[in-house]
Parts: C-alpha cells; sequence; structure tokens
C-alpha cells in the first residue's frame, strides 16, 4: 500500500516552468514504478511521464518530450516532474501514479495507486 500526494501546482504563464512534486509513504517506494498523468476540463486521464524503479528508465508522451522531465529521490521518497516551455494545452489537474511490481502502464484503468492530483494553469 502506498498513499500519494502532490503539490507544485498553480497559474505560470505561456513558456513558463513548474515543478511538480509526489510524496509516497510506505517502506517500499523502490518497489514502485512511478508517473504521472494529467487530466483537462471534459477530456480523459492521459499518460504523461514514467520513471523506472532505480530511475534509469523513462518514458514520455510525444507531445511533452523534451519539455518536462520525470525524476525520483528515493531518499525523499518523492517523485517530480519538472515542466518547461509549458503551452496552454498542458492545463489540467495532474496526478501521481504507481504501479507495484511492473511497469507502470499508459491506461489509466490500469494504475494500481492514485494521488488526488494538483492543477496546473497556464494563462495565455
Amino acid at each position: 500500500q502506498v498513499q500519494l500526494v502532490e503539490s507544485g501546482g498553480g497559474l505560470v504563464q505561456v513558456g513558463g516552468s513548474l515543478r511538480l512534486s509526489c510524496a509516497a509513504s510506505g517502506r517500499t517506494f523502490s518497489s514502485y514504478y512511478m508517473g504521472w498523468f494529467r487530466q483537462a476540463p471534459g477530456k480523459e486521464r492521459e499518460f504523461v511521464a514514467r520513471i523506472s524503479w532505480r530511475g534509469d528508465n523513462k518514458y514520455y508522451v510525444d507531445s511533452v518530450k523534451g519539455r518536462f522531465a520525470i525524476s525520483r529521490d528515493s531518499g525523499k521518497n518523492t517523485v517530480y516532474l519538472q515542466m518547461n516551455s509549458l503551452k496552454p494545452e498542458d492545463a489540467a489537474v495532474y496526478y501521481c501514479a504507481a504501479q507495484m511490481g511492473m511497469v507502470l502502464p499508459t491506461q489509466p484503468n490500469a494504475i494500481d495507486y492514485w494521488g488526488k492530483g494538483t492543477l496546473v494553469t497556464v494563462s495565455t
């Protein structure tokens, strides 16, 4: 069992940056594949990025490649999403996700654990 708490969302101008954090409770953080999804109003939740147990394997949706970076700090039980060059279409609620014992799926209905989300608003 793991509990996930996101933070770092807020209002940012187009082209700006934000860093989201996801603090995980539990003793086996290193056993979880971690990732981020997002959901804009009226749209389905979509995969954004994931990172492997040791942080050596990362995967991104095409729309954020080169702009977003996922990382994890096992000492702090925290996963991060650095978001640069933000666009209006990046505005959404961002959710942290965790998967036990397997690669984090890109389909939201297959995810084991979710945080409650943090809102990112991008102003023009």
